[in-house]
């Protein structure tokens, strides 16, 4: 009975067995709406949409595995939509989602909010519980407020936050080599996209008016790969840079070009953003002078319940804060590392 697309992952959570409770899951694909306990006290199947940012990039893992866990403790079976990146597709996987009828709730995880705001809509005015989790939702990168009314639960992290972090990061460790200008080679993860743009934006706010200086700017699609080759055509182009900013992933692809070079990474300073165990590791090392937390697994594990709590209960949570009460403001530095436990790899 369920829809079928080749770009679709399909993971089954269902916790049910009983010939009873099956018969009311695919009842289930009517209408969304609070559901009673199926006889003899079981609650019944329902069905969630996810649609991932990306489900290739190492950050959504642990955000999906808390998703799944968290869905399969409530009998609720999760159904994974790739976006791959691209927010038309998005777009198109929402529609799907919303003719199917197939679904009780959807979480977002926007690649370019704004472009989903309209469908979003859409999926609620059908009757969809909607959660968004990680990315804004909206056209506002510096808040973490709803922007779209009737979501049941918005779980996020503001891009502009992240910035303005990194851009403080990248002015210490400047200071502590009185480098005047601070030579940086900035990598974007995708520069077109409203991540991307409100962040930079953020970082730059902040650089203007001390040493710190953009020399270079490259890529890193989240990829390790495509970092390690960009910064390779970086530092064969710029012998002067000293300092590297980007995400983690782009930080390990930094890390390995330097040393395929045969350079020497004490030769660079680096800072990043993601909070990953590798990170982690390599600040507390002194390889990395500071690290910008982000919390996946929080985020995925605060949305299901969020989502659990609509579905069964009726209750929406609103606005939940997935940063509350981290030391250091969510800033990983070697003073204050083995504070942390990273939530994903790297």
């Amino acid at each position: 009975m369920r829809h079928s697309r080749p770009v679709r992952l399909r993971r089954s959570l269902t916790l049910a067995a009983a010939a009873a409770a099956t018969a009311l899951a695919l009842a289930a694909c009517a209408a969304p709406a609070a559901e009673e306990p199926a006889a003899g006290g079981e609650e019944e199947t329902l069905q969630v949409a996810f649609i991932s940012f990306a489900v290739a990039n190492t950050y959504d893992e642990p955000m999906l595995a808390e998703i799944e866990r968290v869905a399969a403790e409530n009998n609720i079976e999760i159904t994974v939509f790739d976006g791959n990146l691209d927010p038309n597709l998005q777009v198109t996987l929402i529609q799907d989602v919303i003719a199917s009828g197939q679904y009780d709730g959807m979480i977002t995880q926007p690649v370019f909010g704004p472009a989903l705001v309209d469908v979003v809509r859409q999926a609620i005015d059908a009757g969809l519980t909607v959660v968004n989790v990680d990315q804004i939702l909206g056209d506002d990168f510096t808040t973490s407020a709803t922007q779209v009314e009737g979501l049941a639960a918005n779980v996020v992290f503001v891009p502009s936050d992240l910035g303005t972090k990194l851009g403080e990061q990248v002015v210490a460790a400047c200071a502590t080599q009185s480098l005047d200008p601070c030579n940086v080679a900035f990598l974007h993860d995708v520069k077109a996209s409203a991540i991307g743009v409100a962040l930079y934006d953020a970082f730059n706010a902040v650089i203007e008016g001390t040493p710190v200086t953009i020399v270079a700017e490259g890529e890193t699609f989240y990829n390790p790969a495509a970092a390690q080759t960009a910064v390779s055509d970086i530092l064969t182009a710029n012998a002067n840079i000293d300092l590297i900013a980007t995400s983690d992933q782009g930080l390990q692809g930094a890390v390995a070009a330097i040393e395929a070079a045969g350079g020497s990474l004490s030769d660079y300073l680096m800072v990043g953003y993601g909070g990953s165990v590798w990170s982690q590791q390599r600040v507390s090392e002194g390889v990395v002078y500071a690290n910008v937390l982000q919390v996946p697994a929080t985020e995925g594990r605060l949305a299901m319940e969020a989502m659990v709590d609509a579905l069964r209960n009726g209750v929406n949570q609103g606005d939940v804060d997935p940063f509350a009460g981290l030391p250091g403001g969510g800033v990983i530095t070697i003073e204050n590392a083995s504070e942390f436990t990273g939530e994903w790899a790297g």
